[in-house]
């Protein structure tokens, strides 16, 4: 997932996104705890993916309240 890719989108599906990534980040959390991780860079992934999304969402609101 890119920035390009997601500037596309709408903000609803924006916050879709963050929210399935929210999900991701607490079962990848969930796996490594109970030692069922295969691979642990996924965590990092997930974490900042969700990160880019609500960069695009604090670009969108700045540029909606201009």
């Amino acid at each position: 997932m890119n920035a390009n890719e997601l500037r596309e989108k709408t903000l609803d599906q924006l916050r879709e996104e963050l929210a399935n990534l929210k999900k991701e980040s607490f079962n990848l959390r969930f796996q490594q705890a109970t030692g069922q991780m295969e691979n642990p860079a996924l965590i990092r992934e997930a974490r900042r993916n969700a990160a880019r999304v609500k960069t695009i969402l604090n670009e969108k609101a700045k540029s909606a309240a201009e």
